[in-house]
């Protein structure tokens, strides 16, 4: 099914915060004809479920799963989402210094994260939380470098899943000099590079599109559009839809409805087979909407109307599938309870985990910044313990002040 999308849409009113809500809301339900996707005025938009949980055949992407490998997309994205609550939760609690959330996303993630094989390699940003999940990477691992106790708890060659990547746009040159490590050594893996629609702007991922295109490499370039670059909305960031920009480096590019998994798998995995057969690279712009803040540091409702985010809400990905699932009988109520309850365990463990981890040694940051040491970081580390030891000074003189006050006024008293 094809059907029309908002990234063409002409630029929003503004008034205050408040925008336009008729065009703020998404034209992604109403179907386009053949002729007018030829005609070129809206971008096509691959779907295989619809908001309403109602099935729909494309006639480029088939995916044919058993009641168990959905009732198993429908429970990875919920599991996600329970940990991605908790997380934002610890972050209000002072728990953690940081989070994205990844609300509204699942399906995008679940989606691609399922069509990877074991050997293939990801390189994520630092929203990817679904994806970390299907790899196999615990959840409580992502929260480390979010509470500052480590720089990434995972090994990334155990899960093929490389570290979260602060800098923006950078992983896709990672990925890209991957992908041509792998072609050279005639593997028939994969390499996948996780971004969004603010990152598509930086020219780190313009070099990363140049080199995967001349030197063929095998990467799938996935792109997540929530519409928003924190607060710049897409069409600040671009004149034409984004999965449009691959014709200019000669390979091919697809833009697939974000927030159905179904579709998401089917096209991410033909992207990935097209790699394996040595067709090249491939930009899958999966068209989606940031439910939450950018960040646990943002406040969207600076810059985006209720309407629009109200809007997005109707075509929740989660509630789609489960409608799917009812409608066609492949979930019984048995499967939702006993979902509600793995859950809620999940969100004890996590929020468990979390504030049982060690605060590491403070010297540790001058550990391997060299791999022989060196002289000037020796000396900055002895700077930084005789200034760690000064605190501890302090509070001994302190602990013996107050226990010679109290002697004090204990012998006052007899």
């Amino acid at each position: 099914m094809t059907v029309d999308s908002t990234a063409a849409r002409k630029p929003r009113r503004s008034s205050g915060t408040k925008r336009a809500s008729a065009q703020n809301a998404s034209a992604q339900d109403a179907p386009q004809s053949p002729d007018s996707a030829q005609g070129g005025s809206e971008p096509q938009l691959v779907q295989l479920l619809t908001p309403e949980g109602e099935r729909v055949e494309h006639p480029d992407y088939r995916i044919d799963l058993t009641p168990d490998e959905l009732r198993g997309l429908y429970r990875d994205m919920v599991l996600t989402r329970r940990f991605d609550a908790e997380a934002t939760s610890l972050q209000r609690q002072g728990e953690l210094g940081l989070w994205a959330s990844l609300l509204g996303q699942e399906a995008a993630q679940i989606g691609s994260g399922r069509a990877l094989r074991d050997d293939d390699y990801v390189f994520p940003t630092y929203r990817e939380h679904g994806v970390a999940w299907v790899r196999g990477v615990d959840p409580t691992n992502l929260l480390g470098m979010f509470r500052g106790v480590n720089h990434g708890g995972w090994d990334p060659n155990t899960n093929n899943f490389h570290l979260y990547t602060i800098v923006i746009g950078s992983q896709t040159l990672h990925a890209t000099g991957y992908a041509m490590g792998v072609a050279k050594d005639g593997a028939d893996s994969a390499v996948i590079a996780y971004f969004g629609d603010g990152a598509s702007s930086q020219g780190d991922v313009a070099e990363a599109f140049t080199f995967a295109a001349v030197y063929n490499a095998p990467v799938v370039f996935f792109c997540q559009n929530n519409q928003w670059a924190i607060s710049e909305p897409t069409e600040k960031q671009m004149r034409v839809p984004l999965y449009q920009r691959a014709q200019g480096y000669g390979f091919p590019g697809v833009r697939v409805d974000g927030n159905d998994v179904l579709a998401c798998l089917a096209v991410t995995r033909a992207a990935l087979e097209q790699c394996r057969r040595g067709q090249g690279p491939t930009l899958v712009e999966a068209f989606t909407y940031r439910m939450g803040a950018h960040t646990t540091s943002d406040d969207p409702t600076k810059y985006r109307a209720t309407e629009e985010t109200e809007s997005w809400e109707a075509k929740d990905p989660i509630l789609r599938l489960r409608r799917y699932l009812e409608k066609s009988g492949n979930a019984e109520e048995a499967f939702f309870t006993a979902l509600d309850e793995e859950s809620e365990a999940l969100g004890k463990r996590v929020r468990e985990a979390v504030r049982a981890m060690p605060d590491p040694d403070h010297l540790a940051i001058f550990d391997h910044v060299y791999a022989d040491g060196h002289a000037l970081v020796d000396e900055e580390r002895a700077q930084f313990a005789a200034y760690q030891a000064s605190f501890a000074d302090s509070a001994d003189d302190a602990s013996a002040a107050s226990a010679g006050s109290a002697a004090s006024a204990a012998e006052e008293g007899k």
